[in-house]
């Protein structure tokens, strides 16, 4: 693989159409928002679609869901304890060795990083991933739609609907959020992170919400519409990662958008920096 050379700064615009892009459980799953009324999609939220999107393209992954699991492993202890390199430089107690061989089995961890504290290992390392991505928010304030639902037969036996029948859905009727986040030259080198695994993050982000289908977010209800990644000509950057992010400007052209169509999309330039503009699977 090819060691990972310059700095990179990506955006990608994504666009709700009667979905909740991410359930709050502390409010009985509505669709994430600020105090302001804008919706979010959290950091961690973001990262769990990359990882299974990276599982789905055969990559190895430390942090899979539980119902996504490929090789049996119900705990990330579990996971670890299968690595016989792993049990070997716990033994040896050497965390150097550790961190180098987690990196190079999986790609999320040379990825994102990842902290290591497992109590029967007696281990306790920290790896500091390259990609970083920030939480995304809507371009306008959301309106979240909840809906009295109703389950056709009862979870337990009686003669009457029980009360479990019944339930409330949200949604957000429509917006667009913009995801940002970058790629660091300086930890991709600490954690083993390719250009070929940049690119499988590029692939990623195109493809976020392909086999991601639930009831709160239908096949064709999120779709990424652009990923812009810009790749800069040398390891720090040539300008810092907000200064990129300004270039993207989106703005709605109405009061109530309800379509991609509503919005205007402006991208700036800085002198020395291209942009690749993908468009989303």
């Amino acid at each position: 693989m090819s060691k990972f050379m310059n700095k990179v700064d990506f955006a990608v615009v994504v666009e709700v159409n009667h979905a909740n892009p991410n359930g709050d459980p502390l409010n009985g799953n509505r669709p994430r928002e600020t105090y302001d009324g804008f919706g979010e999609i959290s950091d961690v939220c973001i990262k769990r679609k990359i990882r299974n999107r990276l599982q789905d393209m055969g990559e190895c992954i430390f942090v899979q869901s539980a119902d996504r699991t490929d090789d049996g492993c119900k705990s990330l202890s579990e996971r670890t304890k299968k690595n016989e390199e792993l049990q070997k430089a716990v033994k040896a107690k050497d965390n150097l060795a550790y961190a180098k061989i987690a990196c190079e089995t999986w790609t999320d961890v040379r990825a994102f990083g990842q902290v290591f504290a497992f109590k029967d290992d007696k281990v306790s390392v920290g790896v500091r991933g390259p990609v970083s991505v920030q939480s995304a928010f809507s371009v306008k304030e959301i309106n979240i739609d909840s809906l009295q639902i109703t389950k056709s037969v009862n979870s337990e036996p009686s003669e009457k609907k029980s009360s479990d029948t019944m339930g409330m859905k949200h949604r957000v009727d429509a917006a667009l959020y913009v995801i940002k986040g970058s790629i660091n030259q300086q930890l991709a080198e600490k954690t083993g992170f390719s250009e070929e695994d940049a690119e499988k993050i590029k692939q990623a982000l195109c493809s976020l919400f392909v086999n991601d289908s639930s009831s709160a977010r239908p096949d064709g209800s999120m779709e990424v519409r652009n990923v812009y990644w810009w790749k800069h000509n040398c390891p720090i950057g040539q300008y810092s990662s907000a200064k990129v992010h300004r270039l993207l400007n989106v703005t709605a052209l109405k009061k109530d958008p309800k379509s991609f169509e509503d919005y205007k999309i402006e991208l700036g330039s800085l002198e020395g920096l291209e942009v690749e503009i993908l468009e989303g699977i």
